[in-house]
């Protein structure tokens, strides 16, 4: 006996179901009734072809729920696999294998014509191309019809991609030797498929739901199915509201492919029905008809004015239509995460389901942190993204290692990754000497860690690290000997994978540790199996390539974990929540650019290009997003929900937010204004509430300004007198370094900062100054010394280069000067140490002075090379007392190659972007107050009642300081006073 859904035998049949209602739910209760009556096998000769895997997964737990039944066979649009087969048609290739294909094709066409592209947009280029590729076959466009479009209105661009789309046209030719792609083959399935169909139709019932029939291929193989003696389409979320004068204006496509229906009014035209034909699949009204009637109106295509006035009066009132709407109008991203939480709690609490939706990834996982507060843990349907998975990061950071030596920072985060030496027993040892590494490399300063460094610091402490840097060094030189020259992708994959697997073992271990166990374990390797089996088609590549091509791969990966979340709390992204049913739905990032997204930039046609070749628009996506935003906002409750600012600018609403906004504004005599008023008042609420959370219980006491007061005996008894200037205008920071000896360590990754460049500078001027050559000419001289101190002290190839670019320009300042100080004296003293000691207060003071001239009076002279700014007469006399108190050391005789001397003066030479002298003569008198004034301030911190205040005297307030963190400095203002407190 053969089911029969359809008593007419007219055709084609189109049904629909409208937005709001559940549409698996709606589908299983239409087939159910159309049964009734029928033998219980009847169910099991019906086909049921869906668009999504997760469709189908809902349609048969919804029969589950149903009792012991016969189901429907379930089949997706998307795989046609046994009509292939049938049809004696040939297998499709993998698609990876089409992408590396056309990713070589690519790469050989940049290598002949560079100016094309740059080399590293190949894979972007390759992908791109693909994907067009794909779009191509699945609407039946041929390279053929590209190349009789009319580009001589149109710039030099297009020609140039109609060009270079010409390297894949032999993938079009059905008769050649390459196997087709999955689109391909899935539209010359549903060609053969309709054919025979017309010819020998099949009589059991074959229902096609869900799916709005976007691509070409779907929608043909729609309306073959339609046209079956007991066949059927249902469309979901039809406008049943929509009037015959709506429907005629989505006719053109530049101007109504954006609007949510209008895939259901091609679908029509294309089958030759008309509007009035598609009936409602089930006689169910939608949870609020009245909201039904809103968002239609809201979101008519343009233009909308006129029809807002006309029938916006037939509304009715609008308070009872938005009664179950909620607007939130959140100041900052953080801000709405907060409120969507709050919702989903209060969901929680009132036994309700509910389910957030948005494409906004970012704001999703914000919601998921706030949530955890509470200890609930919401169930994320879209899965995360491979790439960023424990085992993606993994992957992707040992590929980097094949393409250049790593800098400290880099290595660290792989060794600190958790995957890496992850064989038990092996992490802690690895963590330790980690940690070891990290501080020994800061501590230096080291830019670049490769073997001879691990060396250096294997040979510091007997602690068995010597066969853990060995381990490691040998990893490193492993990957180092691939990162130049080309290999095949094969080779690439199988040095990468064993890298990685060593290093995921650790030090002395066997095997792979934990890189390819829990789920996203499992989805890598499957991954990394997948792009093995299609390696042979890669062809050869450089590391740098490998690297971007595996994250390519892994992006394209999703994890999906078992769901444990809150019972009844859910995130959806728009697929899923057209396939969904909760008593909330919650639409958030409702900001243009988010939802919906800005079409992604076409590198190969234009919209006016597309049209006319027969592709799909740009704002077909829009349409889709349009789409799944009327289907989730006709909930039976549902909140709407965005921020007016993101970390970079203002935002603009999306733009069916704001065309309901502006409907509901314009509607007085309907209540409009004070039904949207209520909205956001409910959403307001909702604000508050959110932000009284993250406000602290009870007053906090705002943070003092710290004036810590050490007992005298633990106070400095000795400073260079480099720190004295630290001492008078950051107290706070001396009594960190010195009395609780807290260093700043250097960072993970050293640059080539203003520290290091000073450094250099003074290097390369004492050797040109300790050893006078009155053969060689001294620039000649003075930039040979600048390239080894170079090539020694500065490891960034590039620095190199700028730093003696601008040092020659200084040169010839610097040697005038030089040789106007050289008629003068000569130097006696060049970095040597020297001290003083204050008898009274047992204080020392040391000093290395840069350079000491002895002139021919006898006199000296102080000088002190500067490349950053030169501080002034006043600062000096004030503050910056480095030459000053020099000066009364030299006087003191605290430098023995000096001697007890008087000095005539001191001076600053000045080597950075504006190269200058900043003389000062000094005269006795100067030198006995500045000396005075020196005890007088030593004196003053042997007592207990003076403290070491914070930032006391800076040279301006954004100054940033070492131990601003521990003073918790932004916590109070300068203006505070310190509070002095005994500590210790």
């Amino acid at each position: 006996m053969t089911a029969i859904l359809f008593s007419n035998a007219d055709g084609p049949r189109v049904f629909a179901l409208p937005p709001g209602v559940d549409f698996p739910a709606e589908l299983v209760r239409g087939l159910q009734q159309r049964l009734q009556g029928q033998p219980p096998e009847a169910m099991a000769e019906v086909v049921v072809f869906v668009n999504t895997a997760r469709m189908a997964r809902r349609l048969q737990a919804m029969f589950d729920a149903g009792g012991a039944s016969f189901l429907p066979r379930l089949r997706l649009v998307t795989d046609l696999g046994v009509e292939a087969a049938a049809l004696d048609l040939p297998q499709a290739v993998p698609g990876l294998r089409r992408r590396l294909e056309v990713a070589t094709l690519v790469g050989r066409l940049l290598d002949s014509t560079p100016d094309l592209a740059p080399r590293a947009a190949l894979f972007d280029l390759a992908d791109s191309l693909a994907t067009l590729m794909e779009e191509m076959q699945g609407e039946g466009v041929t390279p053929d019809d590209l190349s009789r479009l009319d580009v001589s209105q149109h710039s030099g661009h297009w020609e140039r991609s109609l060009a270079f789309l010409g390297i894949v046209s032999r993938y079009f030719d059905s008769s050649g030797e390459d196997a087709p792609d999955a689109e391909g083959l899935r539209r010359r399935t549903v060609l053969a498929l309709a054919e025979r169909w017309s010819l020998n139709p099949p009589q059991h019932p074959i229902l096609l739901a869900g799916s709005t029939g976007s691509r070409g291929t779907t929608a043909l193989f729609m309306q073959a199915v339609a046209r079956l003696p007991q066949g059927a389409v249902v469309l979901p979320g039809y406008d049943f509201d929509m009037p015959d004068a709506a429907w005629t204006a989505l006719d053109d496509a530049l101007a109504g492919e954006d609007h949510p229906q209008y895939r259901f009014r091609k679908l029509a035209h294309d089958i030759g029905l008309a509007m009035e034909a598609i009936r409602p699949w089930a006689e169910t009204a939608p949870p609020d008809p009245a909201r039904n009637r809103l968002m239609s109106l809201a979101l008519r295509p343009a233009p909308v004015t006129d029809q807002w006035l006309a029938e916006g009066p037939h509304l009715g009132d609008l308070s009872t239509a938005t009664a179950a709407m909620t607007l939130i109008e959140a100041s900052s991203p953080r801000a709405e995460a907060s409120a969507i939480a709050l919702a989903l709690r209060q969901a929680a609490e009132e036994g309700i389901s509910a389910a957030l939706v948005s494409p906004d990834r970012g704001l999703t996982r914000q919601v998921t942190a706030a949530l955890e507060r509470w200890g609930i843990r919401i169930d994320d349907s879209a899965g995360a993204p491979l790439h960023q998975s424990a085992p993606g990061r993994f992957l992707r950071q040992v590929a980097e290692l094949m393409v250049r030596a790593p800098t400290g920072d880099t290595l660290l985060a792989l060794l600190k990754h958790p995957l890496t030496a992850s064989t038990y027993g092996s992490r802690g040892r690895h963590l330790l000497f980690t940690r070891e590494l990290e501080l020994w490399m800061r501590r230096k300063g080291i830019a670049w860690a490769d073997p001879v460094a691990l060396g250096r610091w294997a040979k510091e402490k007997a602690d068995g690290r010597e066969d853990w840097a060995r381990w490691l060094a040998d990893r490193l030189a492993e990957a180092a000997a691939w990162q130049s020259g080309n290999l095949s992708l094969s080779a690439c994959i199988e040095t990468h994978l064993r890298l990685s697997e060593a290093i995921a073992a650790g030090s002395g271990a066997k095997g792979n540790g934990e890189l390819w166990l829990e789920a996203a374990g499992i989805e890598a390797l499957a991954a990394m199996t997948a792009l093995r089996a299609e390696a042979p088609h890669g062809g050869d590549m450089a590391s740098r390539d490998y690297a971007d091509l595996l994250h390519a791969v892994l992006q394209r990966g999703e994890v999906r974990e078992a769901p444990l979340g809150y019972p009844g709390l859910t995130i959806w992204g728009t697929l899923e929540a057209r396939v969904q049913g909760a008593d909330l739905l919650i639409l958030a990032g409702l900001n243009d650019g988010i939802w919906p997204k800005a079409p992604a930039p076409d590198p190969w046609l234009n919209r006016r290009l597309r049209l006319d070749a027969g592709l799909l628009l740009p704002e077909r996506q829009v349409g889709l997003s349009a789409h799944d935003f009327q289907q989730a906002v006709l909930a039976p409750r549902v909140i709407l929900s965005r921020a007016k600012r993101d970390a970079e600018a203002e935002t603009v609403p999306s733009r069916w937010l704001n065309r309901l906004t502006n409907l509901l504004d314009g509607l007085p005599d309907q209540k409009g204004p004070l039904a949207l008023e209520a909205m956001r008042e409910r959403g307001d609420e909702l604000l508050k509430a959110a932000e009284r959370l993250d406000k602290p219980r009870g007053d906090v006491p705002a943070a003092p300004r710290p004036a810590p007061r050490p007992p005298v005996e633990h106070r400095p008894k000795e400073l260079p007198v480099t720190q004295i200037r630290t001492l008078i205008r950051d107290p706070y920071a001396v009594y960190a370094r010195y009395i609780l000896r807290l260093r700043p360590l250097r960072p993970l990754h050293p640059e080539p900062d203003a520290a290091l460049r000073g450094t250099a500078i003074h290097r390369m001027v004492e050797r040109f100054i300790g050893a006078v050559d009155p053969v060689i000419d001294p620039k000649q001289r003075f930039l040979g010394i600048v390239d080894e101190v170079l090539a020694d002290a500065v490891p960034w190839p590039a620095t190199r280069i700028l730093w003696r670019v601008r040092l020659e320009k200084l040169i010839d300042s610097f040697l005038a000067r030089e040789a106007e100080r050289a008629a003068k004296g000569c130097p006696v003293l060049l970095e040597e140490s020297g001290r003083i000691t204050l008898p009274l207060q047992g204080f020392t003071l040391t000093a290395r002075p840069d350079r000491i001239d002895r002139l021919e009076d006898g006199r000296v002279h102080i000088y002190d090379y500067k490349t950053g700014r030169v501080p002034s007469v006043k600062e000096q006399a004030a503050f910056d007392k480095q030459l000053l108190l020099e000066a009364a050391m030299a006087l003191r005789g605290a430098f023995s190659a000096v001697g007890s001397a008087d000095v005539e003066g001191v001076t600053y030479i000045g080597l950075g972007s504006d190269p200058k002298d900043v003389a000062l003569k000094l005269d006795a008198n100067q030198i006995a107050e500045t000396w005075a004034e020196f005890e007088r301030l030593i004196a003053s911190y042997g007592s207990r009642a003076r403290g070491y205040p914070s930032r006391r005297a800076m040279f301006e307030e954004q100054q940033k300081g070492d131990y601003d963190q521990l003073a918790r400095f932004g916590e109070w203002d300068m203006a505070d006073d310190p509070k002095p407190e005994d500590v210790g």
